[in-house]
Order: structure tokens, then C-alpha cells, then sequence
């Protein structure tokens, strides 16, 4: 995937996000908001790892991060909201169908959950939508035998022009299946930075 000159300001600001959230971890180990905030920052450094190997482990990182704050506050959306993100990445790292079915449908469950503490969140509705959608999505995206989305080789052959429709057809589905990841992951936390200021809403998750 390429990156613009904002994708790399956004990600250098959660780099910083992650150093400071670590920094107070070392002071406040049991403050479930800098540990989601944290695992927020990884799970969008993460776009930055190169191949689907280097990007799991630093998703897992973060769904770890998500699971202490969970372990601290269990009712904690925003924690609940970030795992289901997760697990939806995960899913479009894999092209094996069933393993990202168990990843899909574990992050439904985690956006129902987040849901049934904060009913009114537009972003959690918004999420558990599309993750219905997703599978289908991931299934046109492999339909040719691809590797995972996180592999360098997927980037370097979308990024040269498809040679044929069938091949252009085939790196369309796999950049609506990248963006689909960074609706949920990006835009969102956007829409919920700007929901905050917003009294009438439920709190949505933190600006990671």
C-alpha cells in the first residue's frame, strides 16, 4: 500500500502516541484509557511493517494492549471497539477463507459488545455493519490466489496497472478491501475525535 505525505504525518504522530503512551504505562500500569489509547496507536503503526507477518505480530500487540485494559475496566467500549478492529486486519492477512471467517466473526461479536455498553454509538453501529460485508469483500479479493494484502508483492502488482479486466478487476477489489481497514481503523477515529466534543453522544473510542 502507498502512503501520502498526511498517511506519514498521521502515522509519526502515532509513533509519538505510542512513546508517550508507554512512557505513562511505566508510571500508571493500571490506567485502562492510555492502554487503549496505546493499543490504538499499534494497531495503526501497523501499516507501516512490511508483509502480513510483521503486521500480525504488531496487531497482536495491540490486541494485548486492548485485553489489559479490558482486564482493568471489562465494560470498556473503546478497548472492545479497537479489538474488533483488530480482528478485522487480521482477517485481510490471511487468504486461507475460514481463518478470516473465525477473525470476521470474532470482530462482530466484539462490536456487539461494545454496542451493548455504548448504544448509541454511531461509530460501533457503522462498524458492525460493515463487517457483515466484509467476508464477501475478502473473498473477491483472493478469488485469484493472491497473498495476504499485508505482502509486498500485492502492492508492487497493483501499483504497475493491470494487463488485462480480469487483472484489473482483481486490484480494485484488493484496494476496496485496504480501505475498508483503514475506514474502520482511520476515518473512524477521526468521525469519534470529532464526536467527543459532541456532549449529546455516548463517549466514542479515544483519538488514538
Amino acid at each position: 500500500m502507498e502512503f501520502s505525505e498526511d498517511d506519514f504525518t498521521r502515522l509519526l504522530v502515532m509513533e509519538q502516541a505510542r512513546k508517550t503512551a508507554e512512557a505513562n504505562y511505566a508510571k500508571n500500569p493500571l490506567d485502562s484509557d492510555n492502554l487503549t489509547k496505546w493499543g490504538g496507536a499499534l494497531l495503526q503503526l501497523c501499516q507501516l511493517e512490511r508483509g502480513p507477518e510483521a503486521m500480525s505480530r504488531m496487531i497482536n500487540e495491540a490486541v494485548s494492549k486492548f485485553e489489559e485494559a479490558l482486564g482493568i475496566n471489562p465494560s470498556k467500549h473503546e478497548a472492545l471497539w479497537g479489538m474488533g478492529n483488530a480482528e478485522t486486519n487480521l482477517a485481510f492477512l490471511t487468504p486461507d477463507p475460514d481463518q478470516a471467517d473465525g477473525h470476521f466473526s470474532a470482530a462482530a461479536q466484539l462490536y456487539q459488545r461494545a454496542l451493548e455498553e455504548a448504544p448509541n454509538n454511531l461509530i460501533y453501529q457503522q462498524s458492525l455493519m460493515e463487517v457483515s460485508k466484509a467476508p464477501e469483500i475478502h473473498r473477491q479479493a483472493f478469488a485469484g490466489g493472491h497473498p495476504a494484502l499485508g505482502d509486498a508483492s500485492v502492492a508492487s502488482s497493483t501499483s504497475k496497472g493491470s494487463r488485462n479486466k480480469k487483472g484489473s478487476k482483481t486490484k480494485d477489489l484488493i484496494y476496496d478491501a485496504c480501505g475498508w481497514i483503514i475506514l474502520v481503523a482511520g476515518v473512524a477515529t477521526v468521525l469519534a475525535m470529532s464526536a467527543r466534543s459532541r456532549s449529546q453522544l455516548p463517549p466514542p473510542p479515544p483519538p488514538f
